[in-house]
């Protein structure tokens, strides 16, 4: 989030939405995004389909807010994940003809969105964890597990990066900053829990 910007829990986006504040749509808007995109990219769906549903998604909760229809019972994410999901549901039954199987009336916090949210939300936390731990294992384990797991580069490239003896020296190197990051990992993460 950018520096001067405040952040604002459920409860003050709800209240500065009604108070007509666009900084506030503006971040909730961003804020939010990124969960939406990855799940229409991982469901048949482009970058582009991504933001028409977003944005549908967040005129629906941004309307029923400013009329005061909305009793929020979730957070806004899980609310806006519901909405989203539904939409792209939707779509898709469109797209492949097979509309007459989604049940319109069906209410949408039983979509299974609250537990798709969960699993997303773990896959955040941990990615959030590795990074940590990635950033306490120091170098050069950080740069040589980065290299050959996130830049696929070969042993042999990073034996001469590293400037390694030889490619078993890099391998066995590797193996060392696994261990000591699987450690940190875990460490971290029963914290984090």
């Amino acid at each position: 989030m950018g520096k001067g910007q405040p952040s604002y829990t459920d409860e003050e986006f709800v209240a500065a939405i009604r108070r007509d504040d666009d900084r506030a749509l503006a971040q909730l808007y961003r804020l939010h995004f990124p969960m939406i995109s990855n799940y229409v990219l991982q469901n048949s769906g482009t970058d582009d389909e991504a933001k028409d549903v977003y944005q549908e998604g967040v005129m629906v909760f941004y309307e029923k807010v400013r009329e005061g229809s909305l009793e929020l019972s979730c957070q806004i994410k899980t609310y806006l994940y519901a909405v989203c999901r539904r939409l792209w549901l939707k779509r898709l039954a469109e797209k492949t003809r097979f509309s007459g199987r989604l049940d319109d009336h069906e209410p949408f916090l039983e979509t299974g969105a609250e537990a798709d949210l969960e699993q997303a939300e773990e896959k955040e936390r941990q990615l959030g964890t590795m990074a940590q731990a990635l950033d306490l294992v120091g170098e050069p384990c950080r740069s040589l597990l980065e290299g050959f797991y996130l830049l696929d580069k070969s042993m042999q490239q990073l034996t001469d990066d590293f400037g390694y003896t030889n490619a078993d020296n890099a391998k066995n190197q590797k193996y060392k900053c696994l261990v000591r990051l699987k450690k940190l990992f875990f460490n971290q993460y029963q914290e984090s829990n």
